[in-house]
């Protein structure tokens, strides 16, 4: 089955833009036109242009993207490339959920914190309680974080 633009943009939850700025990037090489120039998009397509937004959503630069977009149609010979760049964005997405994990970690403290606090009407309750009166997920958040 063959997508217009539009209907590809649905599918993929993406706006007509989006994939025409893809296409004139060079991220999408192998997007088929029509005899009048319109593009058809194929099934297989789809599972491309995820990849796509996988690697946008590390953070991954445009340019950098296109790298291994030629890379990719370079074939076998750039393996080894395409592996060291997925291993390289493994590394720094690891590093974004341990940031984010620590990040949560604060937040649920502080909600504990302020839903102690409206409780009792004052924040010197849980700024004075005892580590061993507050539950244990508690006590090992704020052990794990610096406030």
């Amino acid at each position: 089955m063959l997508y217009t633009i539009s209907e590809a943009a649905v599918k993929m939850r993406l706006t007509p833009y989006t994939l025409r700025y893809y296409d004139r990037e060079g991220l999408i090489p192998f997007v088929e036109r029509s005899a009048g120039g319109v593009r058809m998009f194929k099934e297989k397509d789809f599972g491309w242009i995820r990849l796509i937004e996988c690697m946008k959503a590390t953070g991954m630069p445009i340019k950098e993207i296109k790298q291994f977009v030629d890379w990719y149609m370079e074939g076998n010979s750039t393996l080894q490339l395409r592996r060291d760049m997925f291993y390289e964005r493994k590394e720094l997405v690891e590093e974004q959920i341990e940031s984010l994990q620590k990040t949560l970690d604060t937040i649920k403290y502080k909600c504990w914190f302020y839903d102690t606090a409206v409780a009792a009407g004052t924040t010197s309750v849980p700024k004075n309680m005892k580590p061993e009166d507050m539950p244990d997920e508690i006590r090992q958040l704020k052990g794990k974080i610096d406030l």
